[in-house]
């Protein structure tokens, strides 16, 4: 059973999408897709995920807006100010500058943004930031590990910061167990120091996501990191016809065996950003008066970014592959290793 489907399901049919604010609730929230969705299986989702946990922890309310293209933005953002949301949420990139005009005009009303941040930083902004890096370069240390052709393949939904932060630490992992390992694996899609790479400029079409890993896969990858959202699902489909024997996939963002379960059996890991849990931890700054802006960084040490287990190949990876791991995890939370 996909435990995040269902709860996406039932607040569309409870009509959340639209409507006024919380009156019964001190504080509400609303939070502002970017073009994924809310449905994404991915960040959009995973924020939700934490407006659902404050609203059932803290009481309160929560209010989802999805935007299909960039022009919906300033509408939608128009539709939940004037005191409808204490606190709003946008998400994603794409939000930067319009959430910094309407925070500029709006200086008494509180916003968070995912993975965008300021300079100079906005007092009314909390802008939560990732170090993405750090869990996707212990992702391209496992999948060089993991390779039986010597290949993997990395392809992206946009050429933006917060897409390439996980190509770039990826690709550093895999160099990384190369230099370590005397080992030759080979990376298709993406080279960190030209910032050049394969791209489908899109975060919803399965299509795009099924012929890049075709391709991908007729070049020799056997695993394959797609760092585009939904486009992503349509990849996991490919793999799941070949079987993951022949290719497998990285989700990102959130644990893609258990928010794509149908498809689960093809994910060697998912590289985490616990939206979730630094939304959480904005709207209960929120309610308790703590409140402010600036910056909140996840990482592998507090646990904001992270990679997920191995499910149902727990127990194709090697025990010393595992222990190798965690010895570079503790060398990153240590400031050893740099992944950069």
């Amino acid at each position: 059973m996909n435990v995040y489907k269902p709860l996406v399901g039932a607040i569309l049919a409870a009509g959340l999408l639209s409507g006024p604010a919380f009156a019964e609730n001190k504080i509400s929230a609303c939070e502002l897709t970017d073009t994924g969705g809310v449905d994404d299986r991915s960040f959009n989702e995973t924020a939700w995920h934490g407006m659902q946990r404050a609203k059932k922890e803290l009481g309160i309310g929560a209010k989802v807006v999805e935007s299909p293209s960039e022009v919906d933005f300033e509408p939608n953002m128009t539709s939940v100010l004037g005191g409808k949301c204490d606190v709003i949420v946008t998400v994603g990139f794409l939000w930067g500058k319009a959430t910094e005009k309407f925070a500029k005009a709006n200086p008494g009303q509180k916003f968070s943004i995912v993975d965008y941040a300021y300079t100079p930083q906005l007092s009314n902004v909390r802008s939560q930031t990732f170090a993405t890096d750090e869990a996707a370069f212990l992702a391209g240390y496992l999948s060089a590990g993991m390779t039986k052709t010597g290949t993997i393949g990395v392809f992206g939904g946009m050429n933006i910061p917060p897409v390439t932060i996980f190509m770039d630490g990826y690709v550093r992992g895999i160099r990384y167990y190369n230099a370590v390992k005397k080992a030759s694996v080979n990376v298709l899609g993406w080279d960190p120091d030209k910032k050049q790479g394969l791209f489908v400029n899109n975060f919803r079409s399965l299509d795009d996501g099924r012929t890049f890993a075709q391709n991908l896969y007729d070049e020799g990858a056997d695993i394959i990191l797609p760092v585009a959202g939904t486009v992503g699902l349509g990849s996991a489909a490919l793999a799941d016809e070949l079987g993951p024997d022949k290719l497998k996939i990285l989700g990102v963002d959130a644990d893609m065996y258990l928010t794509n379960q149908k498809l689960g059996r093809v994910y060697l890991t998912s590289i985490m950003k616990r939206m979730d849990n630094t939304t959480f931890e904005v709207l209960k700054d929120a309610k308790d008066g703590k409140f402010a802006g600036g910056e909140q960084l996840g990482t592998l040490a507090n646990g904001g970014v992270d990679i997920a287990p191995f499910h149902d190949m727990e127990n194709q990876v090697p025990d010393d592959l595992k222990t190798e791991l965690a010895e570079v995890r503790a060398q990153i939370v240590s400031g050893k290793l740099s992944v950069k």
